[in-house]
């Protein structure tokens, strides 16, 4: 039976992307080889990460503009720590948008580095909301928002104006809408939620913002090191880089960020469209600010839970219970994820 994947992550990856991995693994480029047995500064893999900085920039509209791409390792929980690291001024501050678990995450490692000031935070109604009209301190280094956060089901629908440096935490809704990515400085984003395996981290950076701290970086948290080495100061993680690739050729050759929103768009609708006609179920986020990538919904009746979990484990529906910390059901609607998963979903909730 077809499995219909609404995990949060590691997400749900296009079939014609985990077929091509698979057999890469088994015999890469006619290699007669594995892809994760042979070197990483072989002409072929040089290759596919040349490839995958290449596709990250086109898709995103920053081609040729002063910005580099590259494939970390740690996650996006490293990058809480590398962008104080590489943008907060000796003796200098950072503003912060308190908007949910991982943003709340990432100011605390950046008050090991200077002044932190919260200028907002939806703690109060436990992240359900995006806080608005909040003033950003004209002396902050930067400024670092989460466009998307993954448990509470909320998403950022526009980005503020600051003196500053614009950083965003981008992990969960990258590539899955188009913006005006050159307003911002720093994005960075664990390949897991939207593009690719767990393993690896994206990083989009301005090259020109660099080098400015007056702090002295260990080499392997230092952008300008590992921009230097074209992303491969170290061994990079090969296999989650060669999906990545993958996944962001599958979406190219889809018609990129416009056609990919578009789908994305008609997913959320469907579903939350359910959510609000349906009396049995209510959203958990704000309206205005409800996540297209993250949709999060209770039981008003929760004497039904077991019936309906039962009905959408026949349905092969996988991977929709919330977080611990919110509760009731959370179904993730990334990039690969066809709208007729959405409608086996839609369809067990009309039936209960």
């Amino acid at each position: 039976m077809k499995k219909h994947n609404f995990s949060a992550g590691p997400c749900i990856l296009p079939q014609e992307v985990l077929q091509k991995a698979s057999q890469a693994v088994l015999n890469f480029n006619n290699l007669d080889l594995s892809l994760i047995e042979i070197s990483h500064r072989s002409a072929d893999f040089v290759d596919v990460m040349e490839k995958a900085r290449a596709l990250v920039l086109e898709l995103l509209g920053l081609e040729n503009q002063g910005y580099t791409a590259l494939f970390l390792q740690g996650g996006a929980s490293m990058e809480f720590l590398m962008t104080p690291y590489n943008l907060m001024k000796q003796g200098g501050s950072a503003a912060y948008l308190d908007t949910g678990a991982w943003s709340n995450k990432a100011l605390k490692e950046a008050k090991l580095f200077g002044e932190v000031n919260i200028v907002a935070s939806s703690k109060d109604k436990n992240y359900s909301y995006i806080p608005k009209g909040y003033t950003i301190p004209k002396d902050a280094n930067y400024f670092h928002c989460t466009s998307n956060n993954t448990i509470y089901g909320t998403q950022l629908k526009s980005f503020p104006k600051t003196e500053g440096l614009l950083v965003c935490d981008m992990s969960s809704d990258i590539f899955s809408r188009n913006l005006d990515f050159s307003q911002f400085d720093l994005i960075y984003a664990g390949a897991q939620k939207n593009m690719g395996p767990a393993g690896t981290t994206l990083v989009v950076v301005k090259e020109d913002i660099l080098g400015k701290t007056g702090r002295d970086i260990p080499s392997m948290l230092d952008y300008q090191v590992h921009i230097s080495k074209d992303s491969m100061f170290n061994t990079p993680p090969v296999f989650a880089v060669y999906v990545s690739m993958l996944t962001l050729q599958w979406l190219k050759d889809l018609g990129g960020l416009d056609a990919i929103e578009k789908i994305n768009n008609e997913k959320a609708a469907l579903l939350y469209n359910e959510i609000d006609q349906n009396p049995l179920f209510e959203g958990t986020a704000a309206k205005e600010d409800r996540s297209n990538m993250n949709v999060t919904f209770l039981l008003t009746d929760t004497s039904k839970k077991e019936k309906f979990d039962k009905l959408c484990k026949e349905a092969g529906i996988n991977g929709i219970n919330g977080h611990r910390s919110v509760g009731g059901y959370r179904a993730s609607i990334y990039n690969a994820m066809p709208i007729e998963s959405v409608q086996v979903l839609v369809n067990k909730m009309q039936e209960l």
